[in-house]
């Protein structure tokens, strides 16, 4: 399995710059980060990725739908592996209107409010990623998906913090925290 974290974001340019929430609510992928995107692609094309599953918020569904383009496989959206919500870009926007904005996905299942609210704890967030390496333990095709996810879940399940676009190899049956190498990847935007 391989996660990947979204490009880079319009709240990820300011927030890396100030280090202050600039209350951007679900943020779109930059240009740049549509670039990092398309960069990361060329390694996921030399692997049997058959399956993505992308967290729901913009940023995520807009880099699942680049890397499906190109290698030309579904998506399938999971709320299970958003952000914990400690920030306005961890607001997401309402099922009705995803479905809007979507409709060539399947999103009957996302809630009208799918995202946590108030910010998820370390706790919460630590749960949530042990029942995802189980329920991804059991999956039969968990070699072949990409997972399309955020900075905090991906710390969350394997230790590891990583940049926009980053890809992580993992494995759900190490021991958690953990089970992931991170792809060495040099980004120049």
């Amino acid at each position: 399995m391989i996660l990947m974290r979204h490009g880079e974001s319009e709240f990820n340019v300011v927030y890396k710059k100030t280090r202050v929430d600039p209350g951007i609510r679900d943020p779109k992928l930059t240009d740049a980060g549509r670039k990092q995107v398309a960069d990361a692609v060329r390694y996921l094309a030399s692997r049997p990725i058959e399956r993505i599953l992308t967290s729901p918020y913009t940023r995520a569904l807009q880099t699942a739908s680049i890397v499906a383009e190109s290698l030309r496989v579904a998506v399938h959206v999971d709320p299970r592996i958003g952000e914990r919500a400690a920030f306005a870009c961890d607001i997401g926007t309402p099922g009705a209107e995803l479905r809007n904005q979507w409709p060539n996905l399947h999103l009957d299942h996302i809630d009208e409010q799918w995202w946590p609210t108030p910010i998820e704890s370390e706790e919460q967030l630590d749960q949530r990623c042990i029942h995802f390496r189980h329920t991804q333990s059991q999956s039969e095709d968990w070699q072949k998906t990409l997972v399309v996810s955020h900075w905090g879940f991906i710390r969350g399940l394997t230790g590891h913090t990583v940049d926009n676009a980053q890809l992580v190899e993992f494995d759900p049956f190490d021991t958690h925290p953990g089970g992931g190498a991170v792809v060495p990847m040099e980004f120049p935007c």
